[in-house]
């Protein structure tokens, strides 16, 4: 499914040894970048002796970085990257900090330590399919309301809050690829007519839409 992407439930770990140097490995979900760098500065925090903190992170919004921290060019952020690349995860960053064991690799032996050390946390990693969700607000006259909550048991949304006052509403959360056809099969059902009559300006008194970015 086109909404569908690759991601991790939580932070994992893994640990790689090359000639005395090594190689810990963290993946941990982001949504953001301001979630990364402050992860990296926890994690050089609690480091503070290790000699590299080289990264790579990857977010739905398209944003990538790497950093080789020090090491060869090439030798560190990009092998880390490529890792996270290949297992087609998104909205996660992996750092690999380096203890150096007084024994000079190579940039061969940096790629595969590297490497290494960003595949083991990915395999210790829980991998989850999640979905690009918006959120669907329906205001609606009480008049409608009864036919409204028929409607959308046959949809795949979910309702995920609603407030019915003097003005009641509700948040419908679907799939963001199936946001139109959800507001045009609601439209249809209403008003009796095929959804292939249905446009973005057929409108209903009393029943009014909007699309949210989910928060």
């Amino acid at each position: 499914m086109r909404d569908a992407y690759r991601s991790i439930a939580r932070e994992s770990t893994g640990e790689f040894k090359d000639r005395g140097s090594k190689f810990l490995g963290y993946i941990f979900p982001i949504t953001e970048e301001a979630q990364f760098h402050n992860r990296q500065a926890e994690l050089r925090a609690q480091h503070l002796k290790a000699r590299h903190h080289c990264w790579g992170f990857r977010l739905r919004s398209g944003l990538e970085r790497s950093s080789d921290d020090g090491e060869p060019s090439g030798s560190a952020g990009k092998p880390i990257f490529n890792q996270l690349l290949s297992a087609e995860l998104v909205d996660v960053g992996c750092i690999v900090v380096r203890y150096y064991g007084g024994t000079k690799l190579g940039v061969s032996g940096l790629i595969n330590a590297y490497k290494q050390g960003a595949l083991l946390s990915i395999e210790a990693a829980e991998i989850v399919t999640l979905y690009n969700t918006l959120k669907i607000e329906i205001s609606f006259d009480y008049v409608h309301m009864g036919r409204l909550m028929d409607i959308l048991k046959q949809t795949e949304g979910k309702i995920v809050d609603q407030v019915l006052d003097l003005h009641p509403k509700l948040h419908l959360q679907v799939n963001e690829s199936e946001t139109g056809t959800t507001i045009d099969f609601i439209k249809s059902r209403i008003l009796g007519r095929g959804i292939e009559d249905i446009t973005e300006d057929t409108s209903i008194e009393g029943l009014s839409f909007a699309v949210l970015e989910n928060k």
